[in-house]
């Protein structure tokens, strides 16, 4: 009887194991110098992997199988000598590659349909046009893609005197087009731009238009616009925040709740400290308000962020990353601390150019903005005059609310990162499991980046998960560009001395 017990208790412990344990596997590293490397993560495509890099203005498709092994490769030969943009939607049997260049003054955009092994179907098909006058690296069209993928949008913006000229084309999945308007918002302020555009599952368009400086200031004037896809009328709904000033705007849609959030944090002052989270929730089919909220960030929680310093400013450096909806309406906001220091002088939101490093309206839209370049002048913080030389990524904050915007529950991830010249190697990358959400990011030990896991549930408990093994000895990963391929499958890409591969962990 005790060697049955003896015998169970292991085989218990070997399943646990199992369960618990996770695979890596890793692909070959590229011919391409990391630094000068272009890439982004497609997806699985049936039983496929499947990623693109571009390097000096070649662009390369290509396909892996479960092992990482390299079964395709394909150089896009098709492509014009020079491309503006790219974009990728991803289906579970194709995807569309998506790109953007000019022909003497007409800027095109084109897509293409691949299959799991990299295989161009058919030819590009042209998706749109647009006559310019002079020649330009500016990103003509912004992609939009609803939650389903059924349908997608391709947005351009044209600022003319005192109007936003806004064009919205509608696909199908199948690229056939649904539907075109151009629509003309009068622009108010010097300071006014429209920002966070989204299309929900039925095919609206929603978005808003913002009051604030470009240098670092406050959103001081806030207004919801809603276009139905059977209506060619443009709704404008102006949200009163009179009292506060909000920092960084976010649209989000419930399209099982055919409900709008907008988020943001804010301030009772202009450029004063971060006082807690602005919630506003728009009921789509009757369109109107359903609530709005200030949640006051409590003395314990401002603790908890900020484990050193003065609890007032504790979130003066915490920027919105993430918003993930739940099926009954509630959410959880999450946001990280970032901050940047130049000769050992520390810089915070209200220091950088052009506002927080994840969300800059100055340079998703406006085709004729001169803040926009397919090359970057400057650095993700917007920092044009002093070269910054460390980098720092540490606490996660969380915030879940109910369906009605009252706070259920706060919590931090502790973390602490830096690195120079570089933030590629800080953040944090996500992956759902379940009823839990992972945040993965490196650690620093003993010179060496490792690779940590912590998990957060719906009732907000933080549970430290186990080092990840068979990392593989000279790979560091940039955790912040993974990308959850499947309900137990990521891929992150990695630096292998001074080359770009890819590894995927099966949990």
């Amino acid at each position: 009887m005790l060697n049955r017990k003896i015998l169970f208790f292991f085989i218990f412990i070997g399943i646990a194991g199992y369960l618990n344990a996770q695979r890596i596997f890793y692909s070959s590293a590229g011919k391409d110098d990391f630094r000068n490397t272009g890439f982004e993560i497609i997806g699985k495509i049936n039983a496929h992997y499947l990623t693109y890099t571009t390097n000096r203005g070649v662009y390369y498709i290509q396909s892996f199988n479960g092992e990482m092994k390299t079964e395709q490769r394909m150089k896009l030969t098709f492509l014009p000598d020079r491309i503006i943009s790219t974009d990728v939607i991803a289906y579970p049997h194709h995807f569309y590659f998506m790109y953007q260049y000019q022909r003497k003054n007409i800027v095109y955009y084109m897509a293409a349909m691949f299959d799991e092994n990299a295989n161009m179907i058919g030819e590009p098909v042209q998706l749109d046009t647009t006559a310019i006058s002079t020649f330009t690296n500016n990103k003509i069209y912004t992609l939009v893609c609803s939650e389903d993928k059924e349908k997608f949008m391709l947005l351009k913006i044209n600022k003319k005197k005192d109007m936003n000229v806004v064009t919205f084309s509608i696909f199908d999945k199948m690229l056939h087009p649904l539907k075109k308007n151009t629509e003309y918002v009068p622009i108010s302020d010097r300071n006014v731009f429209l920002t966070e555009f989204n299309l929900d599952n039925d095919g609206n368009i929603i978005f808003l238009e913002a009051n604030g400086s470009s240098q670092g200031g406050n959103i001081s004037d806030l207004s919801l616009y809603q276009k139905q896809f059977n209506e060619d009328s443009l709704t404008h709904y102006a949200i009163d925040i009179s009292k506060i000033y909000l920092d960084d705007a976010r649209l989000k849609v419930d399209n099982v709740n055919h409900q709008y959030l907008v988020t943001s944090f804010y301030s009772k002052t202009r450029r004063g400290n971060i006082e807690g989270l602005y919630c506003f929730l728009w009921n789509r089919d009757q369109q109107k308000e359903i609530k709005s909220a200030q949640t006051v960030f409590s003395d314990e929680f401002r603790e908890n962020a900020k484990l050193e310093g003065n609890t007032k400013t504790a979130f003066n450096d915490f920027f919105l990353q993430n918003i993930v909806m739940r099926q009954d309406g509630g959410f959880i906001v999450t946001s990280e601390s970032e901050y940047t220091s130049s000769r050992g002088i520390s810089s915070n939101r209200w220091d950088y150019a052009y506002g927080s490093p994840y969300w800059s309206p100055y340079s998703n839209y406006y085709w004729t903005s001169p803040y926009y370049g397919y090359y970057y002048p400057w650095d993700r913080w917007g920092n044009t005059t002093n070269p910054i030389n460390r980098y720092y990524a540490d606490n996660i904050a969380l915030i879940s609310f109910d369906s009605v915007l009252n706070m259920e529950w706060m919590n931090v991830i502790h973390k602490s990162q830096f690195d120079d010249n570089s933030d590629n190697f800080i953040s944090f990358g996500t992956f759902t499991e379940n009823n839990s959400f992972h945040f993965l990011y490196n650690e620093l030990y003993r010179r060496d980046w490792l690779l940590s896991d912590q998990s957060i549930n719906t009732s907000g408990k933080i549970t430290k998960e186990a080092t990840f093994h068979d990392l593989g000895e000279g790979y560091d990963f940039l955790a912040r560009y993974a990308k959850q391929v499947s309900v137990n499958e990521m891929i992150i890409p990695c630096q292998y001395k001074s080359y770009l591969c890819f590894a995927r962990i099966e949990f």
